[in-house]
Formats: structure tokens, sequence, C-alpha cells
């Protein structure tokens, strides 16, 4: 596979390469808290004044770090990290939907969850469905969603062909779901153990748990677009 190096990959690829020694890495945990002379840092770390030399050379190059002069010894140089290219690090990824739609097999706990979860985090609309829908929510999904205070909507559970739209972002939350779907239907996939086989409170705080990571680290990458016709719709003009 051919990977096409843009600007962005080869400065985000010089950062992680900066960050990948011990030594280096322990001079960056020191500097989040606050900033240091060279001098401090070798004692704090037990690194030789030569080899502390050539770390910082690293870390100033690939633009994680920059010096100063103290305004009081002049003879002095502060090293501050650069917060701003950490940040580089995440991938700039982006996406336009015009609604998210999560899919599980019965369309009663974690595709509820997710739904209910990026309708806090997001302006983008969601809804959820299943491949196999149940009768109702699972229990357990209503209460833990009582528990954390979670709008989950209780609604009977709907097939997924009946909801989804063209610029639908699809997001399956169950291995299942996932695999019944196919490859020719665009997606994101999560993986996401299904609490309803425990049924358990302590299941479904799992699920919810690693929900709301996924859902906190994906939204703010997910923009809002223009809504298109509904699959049901473009089968009536067909």
């Amino acid at each position: 596979m051919t990977i096409e190096l843009s600007e962005e990959l080869r400065r985000r690829a010089a950062i992680h390469a900066a960050l990948a020694d011990p030594a280096r890495l322990s001079v960056v945990d020191q500097l989040l808290v606050g900033d240091a002379s060279p001098s401090t840092l070798q004692e704090r770390l037990s690194i030789p004044s030569n080899l502390m030399a050539h770390h910082v050379r690293v870390l100033a190059r690939a633009g994680l770090i920059r010096r100063t002069r103290s305004e009081g010894d002049r003879r002095r140089t502060y090293l501050s990290l650069v917060p701003a290219v950490l940040e580089q690090l995440t991938p700039a990824t982006s996406r336009a939907a015009a609604r998210v739609v999560f899919v599980c097999t019965r369309n009663s706990a974690r595709s509820r969850l997710a739904a209910a979860l990026w309708r806090q985090y997001s302006d983008v609309p969601a809804t959820s469905a299943g491949t196999e829908p149940a009768e109702r929510v699972h229990p357990g999904a209503v209460a833990v969603a009582q528990r954390h205070e979670l709008a989950l909507r209780t609604s009977a559970p709907q097939k997924v062909t009946d909801v989804l739209r063209r610029d639908d972002l699809v997001v399956t939350v169950c291995d299942h779901a996932h695999e019944e779907l196919g490859t020719d239907l665009p997606r994101v996939h999560w993986s996401v153990a299904d609490p309803a086989r425990l049924g358990t409170d302590e299941a479904f705080e799992r699920a919810l748990d690693e929900l709301t990571a996924r859902v906190v680290r994906v939204a703010p990458t997910v923009h809002r677009a223009p809504r298109g016709p509904s699959a049901r719709s473009r089968a009536r003009a067909g």
C-alpha cells in the first residue's frame, strides 16, 4: 500500500520520533508542569549534561520546546513546552454527516445509549436502529441511563433499512450488526461488548463508559451537512 506523505504527516511523524525516547518523554513530562533550566532537568532526571543537550536539541528541532533567556541571571536559559505542537499528534480527520445513525442488532441497548450520548456532545442529529429490532428497549439500558441522567429515547426499536438516508454516517456498535451489513455500506465500527449478554448493572456501566469515551473522541470530528433523501424515498423515486 502506498501512503502519500503530506507535510502534515511528516510533521506529526517528526514529533512522534522526537518523543520516541524515554529520556525525552521524561523531559516533556517535566515541562508539562512548569518551565525548567537544562541543569535543573539534568538533576531531576539524572541525565549527563552532554546527553541532556542532545535531547534538548532534538525536542527543539521538532518544535516541542522553546528556549528563553532568564530576565534575572542572563546566563541561565529556561525551557518551555509548546502545547500546541502536542495537539498536532491528533489526526485532523473531519467528515460531514446530515445525521449519525448508531446500529446494533436489537436496537435496544448499545445503539440507544450511543445515540443519547451523541446528542449530549454534538449538534449533529443522531438516531439508532437495529438489524433485527427487539420489541422494546432493554431495561438495563433504561436503568443505566437513569443513573447517569442520560436522555434515552424509549420508543419502539426500528429496523436499519427503514431509517438510513444517503448522507447518514453509520456507526455500528455491535460486531454482529457490523458483519451482517456486509462491506458495501460505508461506516465506522465500534466493537463494544453486548451488556445484555450478562444483564448486570456492571455490564451496562462498562458499555456506557466505553461508548462515552468513543463519542467524546469522535464527535468533534463530525460536522453537520444538509439532509439527503431516505433510503425508502429513493426506492419510491426509482
